[in-house]
């Protein structure tokens, strides 16, 4: 008896460890395709109420360009569709800060914090120096007709 419970935990304990291997590759492995293509940033969104509310949590991702559009995944996750899609059509630039004490701790180090408006939707974008010069590079690129806003900061 004590030999057939020695080997239902080892077997549990192996299943265990190779569920959160595959659970690591797949992970891995989605996040080399969407980094693959090229055009691809790390940076964190959070939402922002449209009421002024408490603001949502902040979610390490990856934005990824295609075309007029930014679609941003999350890093930890399944799902292949973008949690996020912000349109650089009649997008606005609204703020641009630095992360406060109790912010920093969730985010990724040397970040700036852009907030942006894309019709009802407003999210902050926390971003490192490159992937911002590469965001705003980006906005400022748009063909000739796309309203877009750029506010500089206080």
């Amino acid at each position: 008896m004590g030999e057939h419970l020695a080997w239902d935990a080892g077997g549990v304990l192996a299943a265990v460890v190779v569920a959160a291997a595959l659970l690591f590759a797949s992970m891995a492995v989605r996040r080399r395709l969407f980094t693959r293509g090229g055009g691809t940033v790390e940076c964190s969104l959070r939402e922002l109420s449209p009421e002024g509310g408490a603001p949502g949590v902040w979610r390490l991702g990856i934005g990824r360009y295609k075309g007029d559009v930014l679609h941003w995944h999350r890093v930890f996750g399944f799902r292949t569709r973008p949690r996020q899609v912000i349109h650089r059509r009649g997008l606005v630039v609204s703020n641009r800060r630095r992360p406060g004490p109790e912010e920093a701790e969730g985010l990724l180090p040397d970040v700036s914090i852009i907030e942006v408006r894309d019709g009802d939707l407003t999210v902050e974008l926390a971003m490192g120096a490159a992937a911002l010069t590469g965001f705003l590079a980006w906005l400022e690129a748009a063909p000739p007709g796309f309203p877009v806003e750029l506010h500089p900061p206080e």
